[in-house]
Formats: C-alpha cells, structure tokens, sequence
C-alpha cells in the first residue's frame, strides 16, 4: 500500500487497517511456526505498511500539537 492511499484516509480507517496488519502479521507467524509459510517476502511488506501507518499517524500528531 502507498503512503499517499495512507494519507487520504481519516485517523479511524488507519486505526481498522492498523489492526488488520497487525491481525495478518500473527497468520504469517504462525503459518511460519507450522511451517505452511508461502511467500516469506510478505512479512516485509506487512511490516513496512505496519510502519507507514504508525508514520502518518504521528505526523498527524504532532501536527495537531502545534
């Protein structure tokens, strides 16, 4: 997912797409743990988005602070 599709959503679609990251990272591990793990590559893109949102969601913090 693109940083600019990131910032067109409001703070509560990136807090449901958030969780859902994070919801899709505990399937990579445990399907790691059993083994049944298709494509390793998806725990890096499922981090990096992880770490877009949490990005624009401090830039927007501190944006409202000042």
């Amino acid at each position: 997912m693109k940083a600019r599709e990131l910032r067109e959503m409001t703070n509560e679609e990136l807090m449901v797409k958030l969780r859902e990251l994070k919801d899709e990272l505990f399937q990579l591990r445990l399907a790691k743990a059993q083994n049944k793990l298709g494509n390793p590559h998806q725990f890096k893109l499922v981090k990096k988005d992880i770490a877009r949102i949490l990005t624009i969601l401090r830039e927007r913090e501190l944006e409202a602070e000042s």
